[in-house]
């Protein structure tokens, strides 16, 4: 029997399996609106067969981007972009789909990846000034970010607000905060990039305290139907900074505020980073959260083989999984996993006849 293709509840959310879809950055919007590429890019996830797809990190302002070039949610064009693409998607899928809501702080403002990367000045076309928790800048060399202002930090609750609020009516049936990989809302949870002296800094009460203003905002936004969840880094693999000792109170904090599950990755808050990449080199980040909480905690990271993610649902490290980049390798992962673990998913008639000759298919 396998794991992990049960059935999964998460908040009023049922999912038909344990494979998530993880946010990706596809850094191919017009001004934040969703093109093409994203009908195509989403209508291909939306065949696969796992529980959930989680679309890309959307940016709640157009300061919140990491680059000029990332998929936003805050006005009626944004809106409108994204209902349009979905609309393709949702024509021959029901799989679930989520949001993650972001905003990059002091790692805004770059070239796409496949552009090098680089900081663009705020003087220069497609730049802007980052706002961050402090003005220390992301790398030593790096632009220095405008410290945010409490009226700053007010508009930006605000944002991931009325973001929500665009994302419940564009039919979306989760909505994952992004508090990982060196954002702004990680920036304000460690204490390598907040050097605040007001609320937001200092104790980790302190330095919670935006991501569960967030959370309360977000809940207020939206109707109970709404799934709500956080993506965490559980350690900024630098000493001194985010861990998983303070992971785990942040993750008690977040139950109590509603949210319905903890999505649990690491690292990308400093470039000090000494990270011990290997196969599932994040899972016992999420097992130590797991036992700490009664809601579904997600495992990411370098989980790519079938056996291995069934035996993480099985020995009750994490509730599902997710996968990145190993999805974007091949993205027919779940039709492959069901295979090879027994199963079925859920995949549209066109495609019944896919399996080898002769090979039972792993398709209903």
């Amino acid at each position: 029997m396998s794991h992990l293709f049960e059935s999964l509840k998460m908040g009023q959310l049922t999912l038909e399996n344990r494979v998530i879809i993880a946010p990706m950055c596809q850094y191919s919007a017009d001004e934040g609106a969703a093109t093409d590429w994203h009908t195509l890019h989403w209508g291909r996830f939306a065949l696969s067969g796992a529980g959930l797809f989680i679309l890309e990190a959307t940016a709640v302002n157009p300061t919140g981007r990491i680059t000029y070039a990332d998929l936003g949610l805050w006005d009626d064009r944004t809106e409108q972009a994204i209902a349009k693409s979905l609309a393709v998607a949702r024509r021959y899928s029901t799989m679930p789909i989520a949001i993650q809501l972001s905003h990059a702080g002091r790692k805004a403002s770059t070239q796409k990846p496949w552009d090098g990367g680089n900081i663009i000045a705020a003087d220069q076309p497609n730049g802007w000034r980052p706002v961050a928790p402090s003005p220390i800048p992301f790398t030593l060399d790096g632009p220095r970010p405008e410290a945010a202002s409490i009226i700053d930090i007010g508009h930006i609750v605000a944002d991931f607000a009325a973001a929500a609020k665009r994302a419940e009516r564009l039919g979306i049936d989760a909505i994952e905060v992004h508090a990982a990989h060196g954002y702004l809302i990680h920036q304000f949870l460690s204490p390598l990039s907040n050097q605040r002296d007001d609320q937001y800094g200092g104790s980790i009460e302190n330095r919670m305290r935006l991501l569960l203003e967030i959370i309360d905002a977000i809940r207020a936004a939206v109707s109970d139907k709404i799934t709500l969840g956080v993506r965490i880094s559980a350690t900024d693999w630098v000493d001194g900074g985010w861990d998983l000792e303070q992971s785990i109170i942040l993750a008690k904090a977040l139950t109590v505020k509603g949210c319905q599950f903890i999505h649990v990755s690491t690292a990308g808050l400093s470039p000090q980073q000494q990270i011990p990449v290997a196969p599932e080199f994040q899972v016992p980040f999420a097992d130590a959260i797991k036992h700490a909480v009664d809601i579904p905690v997600i495992a990411v990271g370098l989980i790519d083989k079938p056996k291995a993610a069934d035996e993480i649902i099985a020995t009750g490290k994490a509730d599902a999984v997710a996968l990145a980049r190993g999805i974007l390798y091949n993205p027919h992962w779940v039709w492959h996993a069901a295979a090879e673990l027994g199963a079925q998913v859920t995949a549209p008639p066109q495609y019944l006849r896919s399996s080898p000759h002769g090979m039972p298919s792993p398709i209903k």
